[in-house]
């Protein structure tokens, strides 16, 4: 039996969002049906967020020398990228950037550092750099440095995190083919840490890594499963240096399939358009954002600089979106 919009409907809107098998049956579609699945995803994005985007920013807290082997990651000190290395930075760095972010109307922030996690004297003054920027900004405080235990969630939360970052990067089948130092049930079990000390969870991955469709709605899925409602979605931009970097790149067309189904699957959460964006979709970035995406990353990435804000603000201004 093939998919059934008008039967599907009702159960996406309700917010349940689409099974795998409704969801498979939609990877099936050829290209010729995109613009179809583009006005479905885009009813369903608009019921629940009419024209919003939510903006948010990161800064690279820590740079480089990561122990872990993610076959994608510019960081890791498996792959010789030459990218610039640097130890945690100050409280004045970060206030600079968190600034300018909020001048310009982001409302979520996040320092990310590279490692496996974070330790001692780093935690301690990683804590402190949230406490003046909770002091000093209205901006609501995320945070991505690896793995936690309950003592260092419950520390950040005290400190005013509201969010903690750990992305699924993948399905959890593909999972093994892109790192080998850590397994998809230690990020599983870093998310419930967060969560278990009353953080909020945004978790999410890369497409274009070589996984197939079937892993894509697998990562989503299980996201759904963990009542994940932040989601960034990167796509790959191989680097020079790293297992990938000779990755063929999605086409447009693909991404904006993508994007489309993970909208059904899980029609009330943010998904946000993140590192990639800029040379994977170009001017299409807005058709992604009015038929699925409802958030954005801007203000750069981790060791790529992104599009200046300025343009960023005034493509959002020409397609009519508004930031929430």
């Amino acid at each position: 039996m093939g998919f059934s919009w008008k039967e599907a409907k009702g159960k996406v809107i309700s917010g349940i969002g689409l099974s795998g098998q409704e969801a498979i049956q939609l990877t099936e579609w050829p290209l010729e049906k995109l613009d179809k699945l583009l006005e479905m995803s885009k009813e369903i994005r608009e019921y629940f967020w009419k024209k919003e985007v939510s903006l948010c920013s990161i800064i690279n807290a820590r740079s480089g020398l990561c122990g872990e082997d993610c076959i994608f990651c510019a960081q890791s000190s498996h792959h010789n990228t030459g990218i610039e290395r640097y130890p945690l930075i100050g409280p004045e760095k970060a206030l600079e950037k968190a600034f300018q972010m909020e001048a310009a109307g982001v409302r979520h922030f996040s320092l990310v550092t590279s490692g496996r996690d974070v330790t001692g004297k780093d935690f301690n003054k990683i804590l402190e750099i949230y406490r003046i920027l909770r002091e000093r900004t209205g901006l609501e405080l995320h945070a991505s440095l690896g793995m936690l235990n309950e003592e260092k969630a419950r520390q950040l939360k005290e400190a005013g995190i509201t969010t903690y970052h750990h992305n699924l990067e993948t399905g959890r089948n593909y999972f093994k083919n892109i790192c080998t130092t850590h397994s998809f049930d230690d990020r599983i079990a870093t998310i419930r840490v967060a969560r278990s000390a009353g953080l909020e969870i945004c978790s999410g991955g890369i497409i274009g890594m070589g996984e197939t469709m079937t892993d894509r709605l697998e990562m989503v899925l299980e996201l759904r499963e963990l009542d994940v409602k932040s989601i960034p979605i990167n796509i790959l931009n191989p680097i020079p240096g790293t297992p990938l970097e000779n990755q063929e790149r999605l086409q447009p067309e693909e991404i904006l399939k993508t994007a489309a189904i993970f909208r059904l699957i899980h029609p009330q959460a943010t998904f946000r358009l993140c590192s990639g964006r800029e040379t994977a979709l170009k001017d299409q970035q807005t058709v992604a954002l009015s038929t699925s995406l409802n958030g954005m990353m801007v203000g750069g990435y981790l060791t790529l600089p992104g599009e200046e804000m300025e343009k960023d603000l005034d493509m959002l201004s020409k397609a009519n979106l508004q930031i929430s």
